[in-house]
């Protein structure tokens, strides 16, 4: 760890191994509760808006879309704005530290399920999504364009990076580690989920700040001021190749993963028939695998290049996606030997799934930073800001078609209910086909990336 450490020192030697150890760590932070948030939001909103709070497939599409959309549609305002902040803290800092509490707060009301009948309960859940990721961004955006403001390095972006999904990932399975404690108890194991973690959020929000304030204060370049009209900055990411091909990236991958989680649930219940205790459990082995690969791919990237790091990782994925698209349903009436052998064959399919799809995480936001430095200007909040914008809105698109899928599948939208077989052909295919197909084309979109951007691994 110590020789790891001074490779990555972001001030070239300045520091002390203890302070670089910090610094990893405070911006690992930052992304746990952002990361909890998402883990339990993608896993669960969609089966609490269905089985718990009494809405349809289809209007639980049309309120997840909506929660994307309007997150997608804020992060440019507050990219914008962050761009302009000019605080003793820095730019970003004072956006996660003030955001930290109403985003918990938020985060906790949405798992509560009001009185009412279904339109007053869809009403409550639209105003919640719009405060809920108004305060998501507030904190995610500022926090993820810090990397290429935090150090000029390759190596040290790509180890931030892993730092910061590794907290995501870990605090993801925390949560889904609550919810498997929780969840089965209806409305009301809902809401202490939400309570829970919601204070969780806040914290891990707050520590970063605190945390991360004398490095931002040292060594954070500050972004200028002026950059142009909106328009003139539209038209320099548009003539941005890199940052064009890391958007298309990012946007492919994350639709095909959010695809898998949304359904992932319905898939293990309502598919394979699995029981609630395999079924909550299950997520929690795809986010342990996905914190392993975030560091295998990331050592790959090292030695190899993120481009190759990204080819082998979407290839595990894809073939795990083959697996998952064979998986019979449950053998509840063969022997123990057929069922043993079912089961271990399903974990490793979840555990190849995270292994893969931890490229997702790691690989777009490692080769923003090459994109922003394109541009003379290196105005990160505002590539960040469209970056997640553009990916946001098309995910939002990715569950609003799915509920509409499982709607015109004749999909009941009640657990423990036999499903027609359309509804059963139209899960596998979320599952498995749909993904696959996302993370083809993100191979495609990445086949121009130039290589000389791979060689800076390390300088600061």
């Amino acid at each position: 760890m110590a020789r790891l450490l001074q490779q990555l020192n972001p001030l070239g030697g300045i520091l002390a191994e203890r302070k670089q150890l910090v610094f990893y760590l405070a911006y690992g932070l930052g992304d746990a509760g952002t990361g909890l948030a998402a883990t339990l939001l993608g896993f669960y909103l969609f089966p609490f808006f269905t089985e718990v709070a009494g809405l349809s497939a289809g209007w639980a599409g049309v309120l997840l879309m909506v929660i994307k959309v309007w997150d997608g549609l804020s992060d440019p305002v507050i990219g914008w704005l962050s761009d302009r902040t000019r605080t003793p803290w820095g730019s970003r800092l004072p956006w996660i530290a003030g955001a930290a509490i109403p985003l918990g707060f938020f985060f906790a009301a949405t798992w509560w399920v009001p009185p009412g009948n279904a339109h007053q309960r869809l009403a409550y859940y639209s105003v919640m999504a719009v405060l809920l990721m108004t305060t998501y961004t507030a904190v995610n955006l500022p926090y993820a364009a810090l990397p290429s403001e935090l150090s000029k390095s390759t190596g040290v972006r790509t180890y931030l990076n892993a730092a910061r999904f590794t907290g995501s990932l870990i605090a993801g399975f925390l949560g889904l580690l609550l919810a498997f404690h929780l969840v089965r108890h209806g409305a009301v194991g809902y809401g202490q989920m939400g309570m829970l973690a919601g204070a969780t959020i806040a914290l891990s929000g707050l520590g970063c700040a605190f945390g991360l304030r004398p490095f931002v204060q040292n060594t954070a370049i500050n972004p200028p001021s002026h950059r142009g009209t909106v328009l003139a900055q539209l038209k320099r990411i548009a003539a941005n190749g890199r940052f064009r091909m890391v958007l298309g990236l990012y946007l492919l991958l994350w639709c095909a993963l959010q695809l898998m989680q949304t359904v992932s649930l319905i898939f293990l219940r309502v598919v394979l028939h699995l029981g609630d205790n395999w079924a909550l459990a299950l997520p929690m082995v795809f986010q342990c695998s996905a914190v392993l690969g975030l560091w295998l791919w990331g050592q790959v990237a090292q030695r190899w290049g993120r481009v190759t790091a990204l080819k082998w990782g979407v290839t595990l994925w894809g073939l795990s996606l083959v697996l998952a698209l064979l998986l019979p349903p449950f053998p509840g009436q063969m022997g123990p030997a057929v069922q043993w052998l079912f089961l271990h064959l399903l974990v490793l399919t979840i555990m190849l799934l995270g292994l893969g799809g931890s490229t997702a995480y790691l690989i777009p936001w490692s080769l923003l930073p090459d994109a922003i430095d394109s541009d003379p200007d290196h105005p990160a909040g505002f590539y960040t800001a469209w970056m997640v914008l553009v990916q946001k809105l098309g995910i939002g698109f990715g569950v609003f078609v799915l509920g509409v899928l499982l709607q015109l599948s004749g999909y009941l939208a009640s657990q423990g209910v036999d499903q027609p077989d359309q509804a059963l052909v139209t899960i596998r295919l979320c599952i498995s086909v749909i993904p696959g197909t996302l993370i083809a084309l993100g191979i495609i979109v990445m086949r121009h990336w130039p290589q000389g951007s791979e060689q800076q691994t390390s300088s600061p």
